[in-house]
């Protein structure tokens, strides 16, 4: 079966999505006689067809990213192109032009949709693509999320509940190990920035809600790391000067492994703030290396993942003061903080690599 994936974005560009998408396409591409290729918006004007990793990856040319969505009319003709090449059209959503191309062109192909978040922030431009999208709900043979509370907690996925299958994503489990070169590197770190260490990680953009993790900075003895890139980067450089955290919060550009850093905190911790944290990937990837977590409770994935009270805690988001508060009792209370880490990384057993593929490898088949 040939499958043609389609997103807004791809490897190299940075993103939950677009990690998923990649992971999507190189574990099953090959398996089962299964042939995925991916097409997806450059972030610039020019139409490219390249090979990455053995996946054939087209980029259709764009004039940029507006409110994190490419703007791309060569998307629609390189569409048009290519669909009928493929059995099966794999849309991931939330993308409109990839929606609005079905409709116009393939609506009578074979499809599925893997349901990642609502939208947040383009409540006019949804309006506008609602019909899109809700024809191709319609139409897809399954809806696949990555976890329950996202089908109860969206206003599109209650009317589709019969087609939603859940597939809880996945880690390759061996990247995470404690090798001895990944111990050095993470003593090396605590002694740079000296424990206690908290850690946060990702985009530097509204919906990861790092303000308040700054802002609860000051009221916790500790060194904060957060690491990532993105518009608002500025903002809270200012932020940390103006509350006078120099010396406490550091904003660390992408590094190429994470795991060191994994091993260096004492907490991690994702303060996200809406809808569109899905999943929280890089939750995963800390309590896959049996770090404590404090996330938040948005109706998405990071409370399925983080356990309150098990693995860490849950907490309500925008609260600076309510986090600052459970990241000093873990930090305060040893047993407890142990206690974390073991469940963290008994929980992230459960999001193993292989069973990711079993489980989306059987639902593609029974197509």
């Amino acid at each position: 079966m040939k499958i043609l994936q389609v997103n807004k974005l791809y490897y190299p560009w940075i993103g939950g999505v677009e990690t998923i998408v990649q992971e999507i396409t190189e574990w099953l591409n090959g398996k089962d006689n299964f042939e995925i290729n991916v097409l997806v918006c450059n972030d610039k004007f020019k139409r490219e067809v390249e090979e990455i990793n053995g996946i054939k990856v087209y980029r259709a040319a764009s004039l940029g990213i507006f409110l994190g969505m490419p703007i791309s009319f060569d998307f629609f003709f390189l569409y048009r192109k290519i669909f009928k090449n493929y059995d099966l059209i794999f849309l991931h959503y939330p993308f409109p032009l990839g929606f609005v191309a079905y409709f116009l062109f393939s609506r009578n192909k074979d499809l599925v949709i893997w349901y990642h978040s609502d939208i947040a922030r383009q409540k006019i431009l949804e309006i506008f693509f609602k019909p899109f999208h809700l024809f191709a709900f319609k139409k897809a043979k399954k809806i696949f999320v990555s976890n329950p509370n996202l089908i109860e907690s969206s206003n599109y996925l209650k009317k589709f509940k019969e087609k939603c299958v859940v597939i809880p994503f996945g880690i390759d489990l061996e990247k995470f190990k404690l090798t001895e070169e990944i111990k050095k590197e993470s003593e090396e770190i605590r002694k740079k920035y000296k424990p206690p260490i908290v850690l946060s990680v990702g985009r530097y953009v509204y919906y990861k809600g790092f303000e308040y993790l700054i802002e609860a900075a000051k009221d916790v003895e500790a060194r904060f790391l957060i690491i990532g890139e993105g518009p608002l980067k500025e903002k809270y450089k200012k932020m940390i000067k103006k509350l006078k955290l120099e010396d406490k919060v550091f904003l660390i550009p992408p590094v190429k492994n994470l795991v060191p850093y994994y091993y260096s905190c004492d907490v991690f911790v994702l303060p996200s703030i809406a809808k569109s944290e899905a999943f929280g990937i890089v939750l995963l990837e800390a309590m896959a290396c049996g770090r404590p977590v404090i996330s938040t409770e948005l109706g998405t994935g990071t409370s399925f993942v983080n356990q309150d009270g098990i693995t860490g805690f849950v907490i309500v988001p925008k609260d600076s003061k309510v986090l600052s508060e459970k990241i000093n009792e873990i930090l305060k209370d040893e047993d407890l903080k142990e206690k974390f880490s073991q469940n963290s990384f008994q929980r992230a057993i459960e999001f193993s690599k292989e069973k990711f593929i079993e489980k989306l490898l059987k639902e593609l088949k029974n197509l």
